[in-house]
């Protein structure tokens, strides 16, 4: 198998939740949750049958079988059997996925989430065993997305684990260590887990509200810090927000509609605005990792906009690769020029943004290591910047790729997922992976 080939993993159901576990540094691992309503057994028959009692009164008796029951001397009809549903038990996983990049294979293990369909996942950055998820749960016949901080038994906390066969083996659940929900605060968007942190601070994005939670006694329990408000006119509701990595982590970005907002959490009050940041609905963002004021947004208009939060009045650059809604987009975690962008256009395009990096003469060299004419032919190079350009469009995808990330152990290899349930894994290609290198 070449190298370069992509890995596919197919998952029985639905979904949208998927990211790196951001703590496992040695191995290659992702976490996918599913979006389903299944049935805990096959529809039961119900056979009707019509009796003749002693008083003789017609009684209806219904027997919950698979096979009619047999006519016994008071039985005078059977009426024809119907279809009786049960009511549906929400059965819904999370999928560890391990990848084994030297014999290019997929390890799988699940995880019972009974709380409801998952919208989205986070992983602790200190712990490999705990994250976060926004679920889906019906509550006074109206349906409520809430959030909850978890924890993997521990046996799948490692990535080093064979993965049990499932004919042989039960699922095993997920371990509830504290709700973070505010009734008061309305359905949760996403939560955020405080980046380069200890993992005891989270942010969860609920309808107009930001809320700072602490997590004590092992994130068994979750108290709130502080909060703000997102005032304007009409129903403001939060989509998405990134915690920026730089600023010892007081800085937070959040989308809106079509606008962009940054936080300073030391006093939880707005400290700038990128009004109609895009032409329609704003779905993801991201901080550049090596340039702490630059900031990557996408759209419903099929946009990616480059921002340079001290100047907001334009955005530094567009891409407009995408032919419908750009679901996420991410950057590397070690080499910022590249992005990754996925859509509901079903493809996922890597790009290679250098001109706005941190690099944008390329791979820096020292002075001292070059002779008078590999110095003089150095600075002509230098003062031209390298090229934007689209790397690699991956088209492995047959429905909407609602989410990309980047490997927390490897920062040369990706996953994507879509609606359908297909996860697949990617590589950077090797000549780019080798020129960004030397």
């Amino acid at each position: 198998m070449e190298d370069d080939a992509p890995v596919i993993y197919g998952l029985e159901f639905q979904c949208r939740a998927l990211t790196s576990q951001t703590a496992e540094t040695d191995a290659i691992r992702f976490l996918v949750g599913t979006q389903s309503f299944k049935f805990d057994n096959q529809c039961v028959i119900a056979h009707v049958y019509a009796a003749r009692c002693s008083t003789r009164s017609r009684v209806s008796a219904v027997c919950f079988s698979k096979e009619p029951l047999l006519r016994g001397a008071k039985v005078e009809a059977c009426f024809t059997p119907e279809p009786i549903v049960p009511p549906p038990q929400i059965i819904n996983t999370i999928h560890i996925i391990d990848f084994d990049d030297e014999n290019n294979i997929i390890n799988k293990s699940v995880l019972l989430h009974h709380a409801g369909e998952i919208w989205h996942i986070g992983a602790s950055p200190a712990d490999k065993g705990v994250l976060t998820t926004c679920y889906n749960k019906i509550s006074d016949s109206r349906v409520l997305t809430c959030a909850a901080v978890w924890r993997m038994p521990p046996e799948w906390e490692s990535g080093s684990h064979d993965s049990p066969d499932d004919s042989a083996h039960s699922p095993q659940a997920l371990q509830l260590l504290c709700h973070l929900d505010n009734t008061a605060h309305g359905n949760v968007a996403c939560v955020l887990w405080e980046p380069m942190g200890d993992g005891k601070r989270v942010i969860s994005l609920a309808e107009s509200h930001i809320v700072l939670w602490d997590l004590q006694e092992s994130s068994t329990k979750a108290t709130i810090s502080s909060s703000a408000t997102l005032e304007g006119k009409g129903q403001l509701k939060f989509t998405s927000g990134k915690w920026s990595p730089h600023h010892n982590s007081t800085q937070l970005a959040t989308a809106n509609d079509t606008a962009i907002r940054g936080w300073d959490l030391r006093s939880m009050s707005q400290i700038y605005c990128i009004e109609n940041a895009h032409g329609q609905l704003v779905r993801d963002l991201d901080f550049n990792p090596n340039k702490q004021y630059y900031l990557a947004s996408c759209g419903d208009d099929c946009k990616v906009k480059f921002w340079d939060v001290r100047h907001i009045n334009e955005p530094v650059k567009t891409l407009e690769e995408h032919s419908h809604w750009v679901w996420s987009v991410r950057y590397n975690h070690s080499h910022d020029q590249l992005l990754l962008t996925a859509s509901s256009d079903s493809r996922v395009i890597l790009s290679n943004m250098v001109s706005i990096s941190s690099e944008p003469f390329g791979h820096l060299v020292d002075d001292d290591d070059l002779s008078d004419s590999e110095e003089n032919n150095h600075e002509e190079k230098s003062k031209e910047p390298l090229q934007d350009s689209i790397i690699s469009t991956y088209e492995e995808h047959e429905d909407s790729v609602y989410a990309a990330e980047w490997s927390s152990a490897d920062p040369w290899l990706f996953a994507s997922l879509s609606y359908d349930g297909r996860l697949v894994i990617n590589r950077v290609p090797r000549a780019l992976k080798y020129r960004i290198l030397l």
